[in-house]
Parts: C-alpha cells; structure tokens; sequence
C-alpha cells in the first residue's frame, strides 16, 4: 500500500522539509476524504474551504485544514462516529495517525477534530535525507463541521482517484466564492492580515467564478454586518470591498503567504489599485 502514497508524494515539487511536511498533510487530507467517502458523510455533508479549492479546482497554495458542513441544520449530529473509519482509513496505507475530538468550553455550530501524527516517524518512513525534526513534532490536520449550516448554498459532486476512486459533495464555485468574500469582509485579521483570502480572491476571479449573492448575504447577515432587510447588490457589495481594499496593508498580506505559496512573483502586482481595478469585473450568479 506503499506504493500508493508514494505515487501521491511524487505529485510534489520537494525542495525543503517544509515541502515535505506540507505534502504529506495534503496527501492525509485526501485519504480523509476517501474514508469519509466511503460511509453515509457526504449524504449530510458538503465539503467547502481552501483545501476543497486546492484539491478539486486546482488552487496552487497549500491550505492546511478540511472544512465541512452540513447540508441541513443539524445540531445532533455525531462528528466522533466517524473517527474510527478515518483511522482506519490512513492505517490501511501505512501512516500511524490517531483522531482526537477538540473539546470547546462554550457551545457553538462548529465541531471540530485533529488527526494528529508524529512528524519525525513520518518523515523518515516516507523520504530519505537526514532532516532535522524535533522527535515530539506532531503533524496536526484539523477537519471541522458547521452543524447550522445558512441557507441558498448550492453543491455538487466531485470525483477523486487517489488513493482510490471516491465521490464527495462541494460547494458549487459560486457558493465557495460567497464564503471567500464574506472572509474577506467579516474576519477580524487584527495585526495579521490573512493574505491567504486575498490569494483565494484572486484566483476566484480568475476562473471567472460568480458570487452566490443570496448565500452571500445569508452569511453577511448572520455576522451581523448586514440586516435581513437590507437592499444588497452587486454595486454595494463591489462598493463594501473597495473600501475593504484600500485599507489593506499589502506587504503583511504577503508575509502571510511564506509558507503557503511558492512563486512569491504572484504577489507583485498587490496593491490598492490592482484589487479595486479586478474588483469591477465581479459578476454575480
């Protein structure tokens, strides 16, 4: 079985133990994918986010978590049933890997699991060299689930192949889109600008993606930075993200980007005119 994860490891242009790192967590991204593929996950569930764009649109930035919701409010439901599958799942292939449930103080939609291994083991069992690690590192893959899912998302199914032939629910472009923008909008990036939306932005726009303006708006309410009564439209929302981009500071957003990128020539052109001159073309569904 071997075999399989070094025929998805060779997809990766290594160069530094960071891109070791990085591949594997991507490659045990897949693999939870698969595992969850095969029990009923994807009949509740639809998978959105970075990672969701990286694997099935080809989003080149590494993207370090799995994102998931439920398709239909559900606050019953049992994200540990299937932990045991996950296990199971990356075990078969070889990785030594163990789910463990992230226990919140305060109630909230979202529940949340790590699939953690240790990185030294990983390392050597799976590259050759003589790297560095420190022997308690830990590989940390989170993968979490809102249970209130808002309204107007639309989805559809996604095939992968590796490590076997598996079929997921995702986010239609659209509603991911929606997501993206309402990030960029409403997350409180504090003194780390999360150059990381801007990336997705940018990419979005250039597979010529549309903005889900209804679940767009479903979100933007729930942040409270709309109310349900609001006229909202393609104008105002371009109006909302060009006061957004004109008060970005562009060189921390690029700093976010170190580890998660590796054509830094991407990022040239940032800045306010660049984002507000691409912001004019947004179309809506």
């Amino acid at each position: 079985m071997i075999t399989i994860l070094n025929q998805m490891l060779n997809n990766y242009s290594i160069n530094t133990l960071e891109d070791k790192k990085n591949a594997i967590k991507e490659v045990v991204q897949e693999v939870i994918l698969c595992g969850l593929a095969r029990t009923n996950f994807f009949n509740e569930a639809a998978f959105y986010g970075g990672t969701a764009l990286r694997i099935f649109y080809g989003l080149d930035r590494f993207s370090e978590d799995l994102d998931f919701s439920l398709m239909t409010p559900n606050s019953n439901f049992d994200l540990s049933k299937y932990f045991k599958t996950i296990e199971n799942e990356v075990k078969s292939l070889g990785l030594n890997f163990s789910v463990e449930e992230k226990k919140k103080s305060v109630e909230s939609n979202i529940k949340s699991a790590f699939l953690k291994g240790n990185t030294k083991e990983h390392i050597i069992s799976l590259y050759s060299g003589n790297d560095k690690i420190n022997p308690e590192e830990v590989i940390k893959i989170k993968f979490e689930i809102d249970v209130n899912p808002l309204p107007y998302a639309n989805f559809e199914t996604k095939y992968g192949l590796l490590p076997s032939p598996y079929k997921v629910t995702i986010y239609d472009l659209s509603s991911l889109f929606a997501g993206k923008i309402h990030a960029i909008i409403c997350r409180n990036w504090k003194s780390r600008t999360k150059g990381r939306d801007l990336y997705d932005y940018v990419f979005f726009l250039s597979q010529n993606a549309t903005v889900n303006m209804q679940h767009l708006k479903a979100r933007l309410v729930q942040s409270n930075y709309l109310k349900e009564d609001d006229d909202f439209t393609l104008n105002k929302l371009k109006k909302i993200l060009i006061d957004k981009f004109s008060n970005i500071d562009y060189e921390k957003a690029k700093e976010d980007l170190t580890n998660f990128i590796k054509d830094g020539r991407k990022l040239d052109l940032w800045n306010k005119d660049f984002f507000i001159a691409i912001t004019e073309t947004l179309k809506e569904q």
